[in-house]
């Protein structure tokens, strides 16, 4: 499913983030995932998903610029898919 400006998203509760040089790793403990989140605004913003009523708000609030926005739309997906982050009921 794709992730959009307006989702609720959290990291998943089985999933820890190892910050990094590169940015973070992230490990799924039920699906035994590991994966590289290669930037430092990544990381912020998968930390800060449950502190803020959507993903728009989000990365407002990490200062990421609105033309970044579709890329992180895109990772989130795929996070999403990896079961690094959820939906989460707001």
């Amino acid at each position: 499913m794709a992730v959009a400006l307006d989702s609720a998203l959290e990291l998943h509760p089985q999933v820890a983030v190892r910050p990094e040089p590169f940015g973070a790793l992230a490990y799924h403990y039920g699906n035994r995932r590991l994966i590289f989140l290669k930037h430092p605004d990544v990381v912020s913003v998968v930390n800060n998903l449950a502190a803020h009523d959507c993903v728009q708000s989000t990365l407002d609030a990490c200062g990421v610029a609105p033309e970044r926005w579709p890329s992180f739309v895109t990772a989130l997906s795929s996070l999403e898919s990896s079961e690094i982050v959820r939906e989460r009921a707001r």
